[in-house]
């Protein structure tokens, strides 16, 4: 099976003793390529650049890993950066790390120049448990070969590669999600360490094993397989030759080749160079709401009160008003996309349109009282001056008559005493009838006796 990654056996990526040391490729590993002789060397390097990858490191970081050899990993992976032909057009590399569990250090979208890289590759801490390497792959597949991640779509024929460095032997079912991995196009390479398992470095591999599965040692030497994999992913072609008249880009095209441009620029005319586009022009983006340029690329965003949605182009109405989206303090009114705040009743919102203070709900003006205004708390009732009753609408008042003064039990109690005191009376009435009788009787008796 010919190799996923282009047209291997160039690039005598091995006879490089004019390359600078900091290719990071020792130079006892160096051995000449067959066909070309000393005279040619120069000329080899100068073609040697590889085809565009998508390139994913998956590095063990389980606890048989000491951290010593750890940072060996870390030397090696910024050694195979310097090797590659890294930039948002041709390789994107992504690394992960993993023991039983999956951390995805940066993705194939984060980085486009060798030293960001190596200073993220620098930052690694290992995560010192188990040795998931099934489950590393999977997270692969699932979070990182995605075009949303910086995984170029499929018609970009660009190789989707694995390389998975590791020390022990999976605790995980591998053999199953490394054959899904494969079907998916992601060509795998294994690499073992000391102690590492060859049956399940083959099981994980891509055919043919003999070029797809590397072993050493010790981490201590893991540098040299550096040139084993600048070999493998060196493609010779027309535009590495620097003889082409491209302005941006050259695309080899068999034994010729194609101009091209950078995103954000297209190609004019004469086929060779390129002009600057504008890439939030009509026509020219998916954004749903709000174009950005960015560096010959765009984002899209939203209007205020909208949220992007995952697609990263269309947006949604998000609700201004749900907790935690608004600082108001009591009352929230959504307002088409945006919102205002409000209070409750009793309390008027302060000059910053956000807290609310309690008012005066007898203070003038705010209430509807014709006489009395009597404050409740929040509330209020309404009454009246003495003299004066409250009216069924329990605001307005009209003036008391003397009966309305009375009470039915006063007024009872009146027509009691009235009734006692009109008996009292008739008594008193009949009483002095009888006593003048009595009284006249008596002139009569004592006339008769001065008579006699």
């Amino acid at each position: 099976m010919r190799r996923a990654l282009g047209t291997l056996g160039c690039c005598l990526a091995l006879l490089l003793p004019l390359l600078p040391a900091t290719r990071g490729v020792p130079h006892r590993l160096r051995r000449q390529p067959p066909g070309n002789g000393p005279g040619r060397r120069g000329a080899a390097d100068a073609a040697c650049k590889n085809r565009p990858l998508d390139l994913v490191f998956i590095i063990d970081s389980s606890r048989s890993v000491r951290p010593e050899e750890f940072e060996k990993v870390k030397v090696f992976l910024s050694e195979m950066i310097d090797t590659l032909d890294v930039g948002e057009r041709t390789t994107r590399v992504a690394v992960m790390n993993y023991a039983s569990t999956v951390k995805v250090e940066f993705p194939l979208r984060t980085y486009f120049d060798r030293a960001s890289m190596k200073e993220a590759v620098s930052r690694i801490q290992p995560l010192s448990a188990g040795t998931m390497t099934g489950l590393a792959i999977q997270a692969a597949m699932d979070e990182v070969f995605t075009e949303e991640m910086g995984t170029r779509p499929a018609n970009f024929n660009i190789p989707k590669v694995v390389i998975i460095v590791t020390d022990g032997r999976p605790q995980d079912q591998v053999e199953n999600v490394a054959a899904n991995a494969r079907t998916a196009g992601i060509e795998i390479y294994a690499v073992g360490v000391g102690r590492a398992d060859m049956q399940s470095l083959r099981i994980m591999a891509s055919e043919p094993l003999d070029e797809h599965v590397f072993y050493v040692e010790t981490y201590g030497v893991i540098e040299k397989l550096t040139a084993k994999f600048r070999e493998t992913f060196c493609a010779a072609n027309t535009c590495a030759l620097g003889t082409h008249d491209c302005e941006q880009l050259c695309v080899s095209n068999g034994g010729s080749y194609l101009c091209d441009c950078y995103e954000g620029y297209t190609l004019n005319p004469d086929k060779r160079t390129c002009s600057a586009v504008d890439v939030c022009a009509p026509g020219r983006h998916e954004c749903d709401q709000i174009c950005v340029s960015n560096n010959g690329s765009h984002v899209c965003e939203c209007f205020e009160g909208y949220t992007l949605n995952p697609d990263k182009k269309t947006c949604s109405a998000m609700d201004m008003c749900a907790p935690g989206r608004h600082d108001c303090a009591q009352v929230c009114r959504r307002n088409g996309g945006s919102y205002s705040c409000g209070c409750f009743e009793g309390f008027t919102l302060n000059p910053d349109k956000k807290t609310c203070s309690a008012v005066d709900m007898c203070a003038p003006g705010r209430h509807d009282c014709e006489q009395v205004c009597v404050r409740d708390d929040l509330f209020y009732t309404c009454d009246c001056y003495q003299g004066y009753v409250l009216n069924p609408d329990k605001k307005t008042c009209s003036r008391a008559t003397t009966s309305s003064l009375v009470t039915n039990e006063e007024a009872c109690k009146c027509e009691a005493i009235a009734a006692l005191q009109d008996s009292v009376t008739s008594r008193l009435e009949a009483l002095s009838t009888k006593l003048d009788e009595v009284s006249q009787k008596l002139q009569a008796y004592q006339g008769t006796q001065q008579v006699v």
